[in-house]
């Protein structure tokens, strides 16, 4: 009876931390108005890369296999998800199905060969693997990727499903979902929900034996081994899970602006979802998304700040003070925003070691009772 009433009380509270987690998501556009992160376009970004970066999380954080390779999956997703606007259907169902199953493929044959290797040497195989990707999708895969200009929805694509139920399309081809234009927060509202989803099945993932025993073989892989488990298929299977979380974040980003490129297979995109995971926290459930979402306001909100806003800003401050403040504070805004992200991950990483999540823990920890001797004795 015991067993059964801590079972039950689990699943409450995980029901508790998906309607808490919703709720936060879809009201994003009010809240969001008052850090000027209100608008439709970046609000997309935070459900895309926060999707992106629980996947990263659940191969990292849980297994701690670290890889620098994850941008493939993004850019395989996007390409998969024009396709499928070019020869299939604007609908968007068609277009998610397809990138799920061949970023899955796709994270199959990377997961098997690179997973024979571990530490670094597994890192510097999804390294090599995704810029083999990105190399390929400029070069060899020109007639499937279109090379550096990208692949675009044109308005004479053939559309099979689309022709065959009699689907005109007027103007430029958006992505719809059955008949709904996914742009602007009708967009945002598809990522929200796909990012509630991918959320709660992270959650399951967390809660259950299968996670246990990827959270063993972080903790001790050889000890695992002795007990009589193989790791390799536990590996595998996160490592494809994980995979198919970028493919997802890849097609709604096409979904969003149907346009795929090479660039989203580029290192740079695999170490931005790294540096999100480690500045949320490693290991937690929401961490990876509080770190997205910090990053993509830093891009977006820092990098549009210019001197003349900054004079704005100061402008309470006497002319010489007010220059000073103009010239020192300059370099971190704008094309250096890059600047303030690397010092906020330097305080972040010396000061909270587990992320953003563990500065919450630590203002909650202030406000807990701290239990006296005769409680302590008990």
């Amino acid at each position: 009876m015991q067993t059964r009433i801590i079972i039950a009380s689990t699943s409450l509270r995980d029901y508790l931390v998906l309607a808490i987690f919703s709720a936060v998501v879809l009201s994003a556009p009010l809240w969001a108005q008052a850090i000027g992160a209100g608008y439709p376009d970046l609000l997309q970004k935070f459900a895309i890369f926060g999707l992106f970066a629980i996947g990263y999380n659940l191969l990292f954080g849980l297994t701690g296999y670290l890889s620098f390779g994850h941008a493939a999956f993004l850019g395989v997703g996007s390409y998969a998800t024009v396709w499928s606007f070019k020869l299939l259907s604007m609908n968007v169902i068609p277009a998610v199905l397809l990138s799920v199953a061949i970023s899955a493929i796709f994270a199959v044959v990377i997961g098997f060969l690179s997973l024979r290797r571990t530490g670094i040497y597994f890192s510097i195989l999804t390294l090599a693997f995704a810029q083999m990707s990105y190399n390929m999708a400029y070069s060899v895969l020109t007639p499937i990727t279109n090379g550096e200009t990208g692949l675009r929805v044109l308005r004479d694509d053939p559309r099979l499903i689309d022709t065959l139920l009699g689907i005109q399309v007027q103007g430029s081809p958006l992505a719809d979902l059955f008949g709904l234009t996914l742009k602007g927060y009708a967009g945002f509202y598809f990522c929200a929900v796909m990012l509630i989803l991918g959320f709660w099945v992270a959650l399951r993932i967390f809660r259950s034996p299968y996670g246990m025993k990827l959270v063993a073989i972080k903790s001790n892989q050889t000890r695992m081994e002795y007990t009589g488990f193989n790791p390799r298929p536990y590996l595998l299977s996160v490592f494809v899970i994980s995979g198919i979380y970028a493919g997802l974040a890849g097609s709604l980003m096409a979904i969003v602006d149907p346009l795929a490129g090479a660039e989203r297979m580029q290192w740079t995109a695999s170490g931005e979802v790294v540096l999100m995971t480690i500045l949320g926290g490693v290991g937690t459930l929401l961490g990876p998304v509080i770190g997205a979402a910090t990053i993509k306001y830093f891009e977006n909100i820092f990098s549009a700040v210019n001197e003349q806003t900054l004079h704005q800003v100061f402008d309470f401050l006497p002319d010489w003070l007010n220059e000073l403040m103009v010239t020192l504070t300059s370099p971190f805004v704008g094309d250096g925003w890059h600047l303030t992200l690397g010092v906020l991950f330097m305080v972040i990483i010396i000061f909270l070691p587990g992320g953003i999540i563990e500065g919450f823990r630590r203002i909650q920890a202030l406000f807990q009772r701290k239990p006296g001797k005769a409680e302590e004795e008990a």
